[in-house]
């Protein structure tokens, strides 16, 4: 029996994996499911699954959720600034535990890439590596979903603004890089690999518009400005200066060509398609919409 854990289980890629595993055979009994809030993951313990509580943060909450793990996804922690002390953390108390694989979750071509968010993935992948660990960089572009608020501020304004210029984005949704994520821990020879993750296609923010435009149901244009323009639009809709300069690098490496690789790695790997721009996207935008409606 192979023990597989996911550690940031309780987010919305953590959820996703945890289905895949099963969906493509794994059995609960052999799935650990990490994370802080184990409320939110539940459902899955109903299921079978092992259910630990554990903070990236708190090294001695680590040690026993990855007691007998033989293979684990790292998802990679969303508090930007904290990562590689908390990666650290899981990677050191892997190597106490005899975790015999670990799969992270990175960005695309982290080690040459000007990518704002780059930086700390690219420390982690060599924290990996000196650990001596197995391992596999499961290097994920842009989630479609995180166009989700795009469209509904589109929806509003019938304007998106982006200092992009023309960069295209080769986005997948959540549920492509999840599936991704549960073949390589489901199976051997991924040992020592670097999969660069993507959708089949790179879209451009006039493409994100017309998709945008048939999901509210109105005309929605892309609008061009400048990057000094974009932070001023940014500042006056009330971001701080810190964060609208973030956006604005980001805009920036996308005009670079950042994220406009687009392969086949992940569409061969899960034996499909990867998700389209307007299917994903649509799909988020019902499921927001949807869980209003009940709130």
């Amino acid at each position: 029996m192979t023990t597989l854990a996911v550690a940031g289980a309780t987010g919305h890629l953590g959820r996703l994996v945890l289905a895949s595993l099963i969906e493509r055979g794994a059995a609960p009994s052999d799935i650990v499911a990490i994370g802080r809030d184990v409320s939110k993951i539940a459902d899955f313990a109903e299921q079978g699954v092992t259910v630990r509580a554990a903070d990236y943060s708190d090294a001695a909450s680590l040690d026993p959720a990855l007691d007998g793990v033989d293979r684990l996804l790292l998802i990679s922690g969303s508090e930007v600034g904290r990562r590689v002390a908390q990666h650290t953390n899981v990677v050191q108390a892997a190597k106490r535990a005899g975790v015999q694989f670990i799969a992270y979750t990175s960005a695309p071509h982290a080690d040459t890439t000007s990518l704002a968010l780059a930086p700390e993935h690219k420390a982690t992948e060599q924290i990996i590596r000196d650990s001596g660990i197995p391992f596999a960089l499961l290097r994920n572009n842009w989630y479609t979903e995180s166009y989700l608020q795009v469209a509904e501020q589109a929806k509003y304004t019938g304007l998106i603004i982006a200092s992009l210029g023309d960069g295209r984005i080769a986005s997948a949704s959540r549920r492509d890089y999840a599936e991704g994520a549960a073949v390589v821990l489901l199976s051997e020879g991924h040992e020592g690999a670097t999969y660069e993750f993507s959708g089949d296609v790179a879209w451009d923010y006039d493409d994100l518009a017309n998709v945008v435009s048939t999901i509210v149901e109105r005309e929605v244009a892309y609008k061009r400005v400048s990057s000094k323009d974009h932070r001023k639009i940014l500042t006056k809709a009330g971001l701080d200066m810190g964060t609208a300069g973030f956006v604005v690098t980001l805009d920036t490496n996308t005009r670079e060509g950042a994220l406009a690789d687009a392969t086949d790695t992940l569409s061969t790997l899960i034996g499909r398609p990867t998700t389209p721009l307007a299917d994903g996207l649509a799909s988020a935008y019902a499921e927001a919409m949807a869980a209003r409606q009940q709130e």
